[in-house]
Parts: structure tokens; C-alpha cells; sequence
């Protein structure tokens, strides 16, 4: 899908002093990393003094990754997910992080004891304002695990300043954040990767690979879970007292969300439920969309069509090339509880004439339709780790493409067009009916009312 940047109207944006630190290429600003900083001065020869007696760790031996390809991060609410992911990169050896940031004071203080822990040194810094440590000119890349409403506006100013970002999902809150987003990745040619960790997981990429490889056939249906569901509730809970800034920025965390008062249950992740602050069926269908669309060949879809059948259940989805996706809902029904497409949770299923394959947390294989479709299991996988170059471990996959410059599997453009497709399915089971969505144009076809819900009002001091 192209990505048409008409398609939703976004404000002018007023980039300032980050303008000022890139360089051009080819008429793109291209931000100016450490690396790059660091061969320039390497270039340099005898203009820089050297010490006589030069640590193991600053060459690189020992084990240790010197520091021209170590990448430099910085975190951006790390708690819940984001401890998560910390410890995943913390993991790998070319990767130091240096600050954290945080509108929790006791967990960005948790965060960097854990970080300087790892180190052995005090180097790691916090921070409580988002623009000082996107700011740092010695940080290459962020790590981005707030709450959903502050994924693509902290995503947004992190590769204004030239950063690379790797961000939790859903990884916008509407259409039009989503749009700006990739924008922003273009425009500063940042390398972008949302945590759908699914797409890199071995018995995903499987199913998705023999999808695409013509094995199971044409595929004529595919099927994503998105059982668990949130952003549903319309209310908004009583006021509590409210702590001092030091101990939780309020206002920071609301962000561009709509002025609520305060209630520790929001902070306890009870935010999940509520409309201003979380989506809906991107909830799962953030990485299973992904998953089925990642299956397809999405070329010559220029239209969906969205079918309502009754509120909070099953939405049957027609493409305009003919294949039906089929977004599961079990009411009620907890939505780990196995059904007929899955034994696990977060799954996805495509269905051809020559058998069906399909996969979900926690199966030690994939499901397919015949025992003799995972022969060529390891062959499969193989194929597509020669061709595609990437590693089946998400994190990695990021890192890599951080050095290589090459897009991640999960790139803005493949969260972009699942995102619109949750976002589109939510608009359709608010308004209780069926809709036709542009899919070229991200819009809905002679429909203002559903187009009004593309984009959402933002407190304006916190507009990006």
C-alpha cells in the first residue's frame, strides 16, 4: 500500500533546532548519528590527541563492544512492557543505555538502579521531561513502552531529534497519529520498529511464510484474534488526591489525552478500559493483523468493506481482492480460553485450498491442516531468514537494521496499515454498522460521520 500523506490533513509542524543538527541527502534531512559523528573524528587522524594507555572495553576486546558500534539508547516509561524490553536489549552487548525517562518518579528511579546494575557504574541518568532526553546528542536510538496514548506523540519527537525508535503497540491511537508517524520516519529517515514481536517468533513466521509462498494455495480466509479488548468504557473514574509533580507528573501523563483527574487505578494499569486512553481491538489486533496482513499480498487491495453484526462480537471484513478476514470475538468468554482456530492466545490462521496454517502463544508448533505441511518446517524458516536477512528475535531485528540501515519487519509502513484496519474496525463497532473503507486513501467512502473519528481532539499544550 502506498501511503498517501494528503490522505488525513496534519498541523504544520515547527521542528526548530532539530532541523538545525541534520544533514542532507538526496533532499532528505538525515540526522546526524554518534557513528557517524565518530568516523568523521577518526577521519580526522593526528588532529585528536590519544591517550597512552587506552582501556580493552574502548577496542572492543575482551568481549566488549567498542564503543564506534555500540548503539546508545535511552528509555521512554519503562514499566510494565517497557521492563520487558529492557531487559531484552539490556541482553545484548553492543547495546548501553543512558538515560530513562519517566512521569513516575519511583519507577524511572527502578529503572535506572536496574540499568547502572547491569554496568557496574552510576552512567545512567533520569529524566522526568520527554523533550530534555530526546534532546541528548549521544543517544542513537529509543526505546518507547508508555501508555498507548503516548506512543506516537513520544515516537514523533524522538525521530525529530534524529533518533531511531523502537515502540511498543498499538502504536498509534488513531489514523491520523499513525499517518504522522510515518511521516516523520521519511522525512528523518529514522528507522522505525513496533513491538508486534509475533511477526519475528518462529511459528508466526511460519504460518506467514506458507501463506506466502503459494503452499496452502490462493488464500481465500484468514483469521485474527482479537478477544481481548479495552478502550471500551466512556466514563471516567472520581478524583483521588493528587501527588506533587516530583512524585507523578499528572499533567505529563496525561499527554495529549483529554483532562481527567487524578485516580491511581489509571497508573495500576487500569487505564486499559477506558476510551481516552487505549483502543480497542488493537488491542491483540495490533499483532494479529499485522500477522494476517504480513500473510497477503496486499498490492491490489484499494477497498474493505467492514461488517457489522452486533456489538463487541466477530467482524467479518471483505478485501476488495477477494479475501475475507475474519476479526474472532467470543463476547464475554475469557479471551484465553481455546476456541475452534486457536489453543493460545494472539493468534492467526490462513486458510487456502491446499490446507490451512496457523499459529499462537504458546505452541510448541505451528497448527496446520496436515501433518505433512510442517515438513519443511526448518526449511521454511531458513528461506526466510537468507532472503529477508532478518533474525527471528524482534530486538535483534532492530539492531541490526539500526547499523544496516535497512527497514525492520515491523517498519512504519507495516504498522501503518494495520493500525488503519483496527482503527477502522473499532469505528465500526462504535457506530454499530457497516462501513466501506478507502484503504489507498485511509478514509471511509461517503461517509463524514465515520471520517470524523479518524483523528482526535488533543489538549493543545501537548499537540505534536
Amino acid at each position: 500500500m502506498q501511503v498517501h500523506a494528503q490522505s488525513i490533513p496534519v498541523g504544520k509542524q515547527d521542528d526548530g533546532e532539530e532541523v538545525k543538527r541534520m544533514k542532507k541527502k538526496d533532499g532528505l534531512l538525515i540526522p546526524r548519528t554518534r557513528r557517524q559523528f565518530l568516523k568523521t573524528a577518526a577521519a580526522a587522524g593526528g588532529a585528536v590527541a590519544m591517550p597512552y594507555m587506552i582501556p580493552s572495553s574502548a577496542l572492543g576486546k575482551d568481549g566488549h563492544t567498542a564503543p564506534s558500534n555500540r548503539i546508545v539508547m535511552g528509555g521512554i516509561g519503562i514499566g510494565g512492557r517497557g521492563s520487558l524490553d529492557l531487559r531484552v536489549f539490556l541482553g545484548h552487548k553492543d547495546v548501553q543505555f543512558v538515560g530513562i525517562c519517566d512521569v513516575q518518579k519511583a519507577r524511572c528511579e527502578a529503572a535506572v538502579k536496574r540499568v547502572n546494575a547491569k554496568y557496574g557504574n552510576n552512567a545512567c541518568k533520569t529524566y522526568s521531561n520527554i523533550h530534555e532526553i530526546v534532546a541528548q546528542p549521544d543517544i542513537d536510538a529509543m526505546l518507547i513502552a508508555t501508555g498507548d496514548r503516548w506512543h506516537a506523540p513520544a515516537a514523533i519527537l524522538a525521530m525529530r531529534a534524529g533518533k531511531d525508535v523502537y515502540v511498543e503497540k498499538p502504536s498509534c491511537f488513531t489514523m491520523d497519529e499513525g499517518l504522522r508517524v510515518v511521516e516523520t520516519a521519511r522525512r528523518y529517515g529514522c528507522v522505525y520498529q513496533t513491538g508486534t514481536q509475533r511477526l519475528s517468533e518462529p511459528n508466526h513466521v511460519f504460518a506467514i511464510q506458507m501463506a506466502l509462498s503459494g503452499r496452502l494455495g490462493k488464500i481465500h480466509t484468514v483469521y485474527a484474534d482479537i478477544r481481548y479488548r479495552g478502550g471500551n468504557r466512556f466514563d471516567w473514574l472520581p478524583g483521588q488526591p493528587q501527588p506533587s509533580k516530583d512524585v507523578v507528573d499528572w499533567d505529563a501523563w496525561l499527554g495529549t489525552a483529554p483532562w481527567r483527574p487524578y485516580n491511581q487505578t489509571y497508573l495500576n494499569h487500569g487505564w486499559y478500559n477506558y476510551y481516552d486512553f487505549a483502543t480497542d481491538t488493537a488491542m491483540w489486533g495490533a499483532h494479529t493483523i499485522a500477522q494476517c496482513v504480513a500473510g497477503l499480498d496486499m498490492k491490489g487491495v484499494t477497498h474493505i468493506e467492514f461488517e457489522f453484526a452486533k456489538k463487541g462480537e466477530t467482524i467479518v471484513t471483505k478485501l476488495s481482492n477477494g479475501v475475507k478476514m475474519v476479526l474472532i470475538r467470543n463476547g464475554n468468554v475469557t479471551p484465553w480460553k481455546p476456541n475452534e482456530y486457536w489453543r493460545g492466545a494472539c493468534g492467526e490462521r490462513f486458510d487456502g485450498p491446499e490446507g490451512w496454517a496457523g499459529a499462537a502463544d504458546g505452541y510448541s508448533k505451528p497448527d496446520v491442516s496436515s501433518s505433512k505441511l510442517l515438513v519443511e518446517y526448518k526449511k521454511v524458516l531458513a528461506e526466510y531468514t537468507t532472503s529477508t536477512q532478518r533474525s527471528l528475535n524482534h530486538w535483534r531485528n532492530f539492531l541490526d537494521c539500526v547499523k544496516s540501515r535497512q527497514a525492520p519487519v515491523a517498519n512504519e509502513d507495516v504498522m501503518y496499515n494495520s493500525m488503519i484496519m483496527c482503527l477502522a474496525a473499532d469505528i465500526c463497532d462504535l457506530l454499530q454498522r457497516n462501513l466501506k473503507f478507502d484503504f489507498i486513501k485511509a478514509e471511509f467512502v461517503d461517509d463524514p460521520e465515520a471520517n470524523r473519528l479518524r483523528a482526535r481532539a488533543m489538549r493543545e499544550s501537548w499537540c505534536v
